[in-house]
């Protein structure tokens, strides 16, 4: 047991991440099957959609799960009170304030653990209260820190400053990154872009071939004026490096982005129109598995690195 698999009471300090139009029920259930802790990702759902996913979830699997809500979408409060009467524990919070719905799910016996990109952002959501912290490092995919600080420097530093337990996410998809994240000083791990690549998550089969096709150097990070993303490089990432050319302004990027476009390349799997966004750790994975065949890796690969780090010196 350690302060991450006692939070969530889950076998393994694993959390897979509630990612956009990749993290439906079938993702999150077949994750807390497996021993880790599962979240569906509101971010992509209206709230009756999510409602349906939340409830399939609890029919798929007896095992704690939960859900991520970036606080920048609209519905905010709907999505909240569906969470409450869905009787959901666990609620992973990112994009927004902390101090705006911690205290609200606490006092409704929610856990509430909040991403944070900084040793700033990390400290005001230890003020805020919440129960855990995830550190995400700009490797990530999705929606990322501006200041471009990677996992390996992040962990250490915001160990140092909370006392709270600590996450680690961004470019971990082995046995070996989780355990020197955790000889850093993390509890845990998040991992996003390792289960895109897996036979549960509701991302389109284009997508998930052109993940497991990615090698380094596909992925950039960008949109920084807007909401910075990690995407790999199409079409659409061709005519936003295009648009930069010409020093645009806020809404001219805006208007290029449109509506839609993860939904597009990760959901439809437009590769060329789309917004395909995945981790640098893409060019590590190289197939396309099961979930409990993921986690099995996982952990098999952990105890290894752990056992061969023991006989080190």
């Amino acid at each position: 047991m350690n302060r991450i698999t006692q939070l969530f009471n889950i076998q393994y300090p694993i959390i897979q991440a509630g990612m956009v139009w990749n993290s439906g029920w079938r993702l999150a259930a077949a994750s807390s099957n497996s021993g880790i802790l599962g979240l569906i990702g509101a971010g992509s759902m209206y709230p009756e959609v999510l409602r349906e996913h939340i409830q399939k979830c609890k029919k798929a699997t007896d095992k704690p799960f939960g859900v991520n809500v970036p606080m920048l979408y609209p519905n905010i409060q709907e999505i909240m009170d569906i969470i409450v009467d869905e009787d959901v524990k666990i609620v992973f919070t990112s994009a927004g304030n902390p101090k705006t719905w911690t205290s609200w799910l606490q006092e409704r016996g929610i856990v509430v653990i909040h991403v944070v990109s900084s040793v700033k952002f990390a400290l005001k959501a230890q003020e805020a209260g919440v129960d855990a912290i995830v550190a995400e490092g700009f490797e990530a995919g999705g929606h990322n820190g501006r200041d471009e600080t990677t996992t390996l420097t992040l962990i250490p530093m915001v160990k140092e400053k909370i006392e709270i337990p600590l996450i680690a996410a961004g470019g971990i998809a082995t046995g070996k990154a989780m355990l020197a994240t955790m000889i850093l000083g993390a509890d845990g791990v998040q991992i996003g872009s390792r289960f895109v690549a897996s036979e549960e998550s509701s991302a389109h089969q284009a997508f998930k071939q052109i993940v497991v096709d990615a090698k380094e150097g596909d992925t950039q990070l960008t949109l920084k004026e807007l909401a910075p993303v990690r995407l790999i490089k199409n079409t659409f990432y061709n005519q936003v490096q295009e648009l930069y050319r010409k020093s645009p302004s806020i809404d001219e990027l805006k208007i290029l982005l449109g509506r839609a476009r993860a939904k597009k390349g990760m959901f439809e799997g437009d590769l060329e129109n789309g917004e395909l966004e995945i981790g640098q750790i893409s060019g590590l994975i190289h197939d396309i598995k099961p979930v409990s065949e993921i986690v099995r890796d996982i952990m098999e690969d952990f105890e290894e690195a752990k056992n061969q780090n023991l006989n080190f010196y």
